[in-house]
């Protein structure tokens, strides 16, 4: 009996190094996958007061004249005539600079953006960033703007309304004015005010969907995964419409 216990115990520690060896092999391999996994940075850009001062010094008028190249699809006073393109007028400088930099870091993907991005000198993103939050948002007779579109209905309307002054706090949704504004404009933000429908659904599935993942530390993927897409659908129309210009987004 001693003698068996004896052989049982020596065959056991003999096996202990085999598995650690086991376990050390295994660990070695999980690091080498974690070492290989794609890159997770959301953007390259860091808000220093370099950064802000590089991107707050553009020229608006040189940037007029650059933005010419950008009309066709932009639209010549930055309202697009496409609803799933974004218009482009009175958005914040800081917003757009950092949009352009994402695109030409691939951090942000666009089979137009990224090369028109790639081509586009520091001082030119400057220039043109500075013409478009100057742009005024009155109508002009002359263009070919989508925006605004027709209004949500009343049930719609409500939902969003909702989301935008309060947002949901047991699903821990925070209400989308706390970023983007009471009245859907806030510094280094991007402005919803003057957006068309189709681009904000499209931005809040693409960011459901984790397609478009350039938020820095991920709230808007977070906030549109939540979402249903019924919600998703009554923000887009709401904002579309123009109602996010009322004060505290008030029906």
């Amino acid at each position: 009996m001693q003698r068996n216990r004896h052989r049982r115990f020596s065959f056991s520690v003999w096996r202990l190094p085999r598995l650690a060896g086991v376990i050390v092999v295994a660990s070695s391999l999980l690091l080498l996958a974690s070492d290989n996994r794609p890159d997770r940075i959301p953007s390259y850009v860091s808000w220093t007061p370099e950064t802000i001062a590089a991107a707050s010094a553009g020229d608006a008028f040189r940037g007029m004249l650059l933005a010419r190249h950008c009309d066709h699809c932009h639209g010549a006073e930055g309202f697009s005539a496409v609803a799933s393109t974004p218009n482009l007028v009175r958005m914040d400088k800081l917003a757009i600079w950092k949009q352009l930099e994402d695109f030409r870091a691939h951090k942000r993907t666009s089979r137009v953006m990224e090369p028109i991005s790639e081509s586009l000198s520091p001082r030119d993103v400057a220039d043109v960033v500075a013409y478009y939050s100057k742009l005024p948002v009155f109508t002009d007779p002359q263009d070919n703007r989508s925006f605004p579109q027709s209004r949500p209905d009343p049930a719609h309307a409500g939902i969003a309304s909702r989301l935008i002054s309060f947002g949901d706090g047991e699903r821990g949704i925070p209400p989308c004015q706390t970023c983007h504004g009471p009245v859907a404009y806030r510094p280094g933000v991007p402005s919803l005010a003057t957006q068309n429908a189709d681009y904000v659904l499209n931005q809040l599935e693409a960011f459901a969907s984790r397609a478009r993942a350039n938020d820095i530390n991920e709230p808007m993927r977070t906030i549109a995964a939540l979402l249903t897409e019924d919600e998703r659908h009554a923000l887009a129309e709401y904002y579309g419409a123009g109602l996010g210009l009322q004060p505290g987004s008030s029906k």
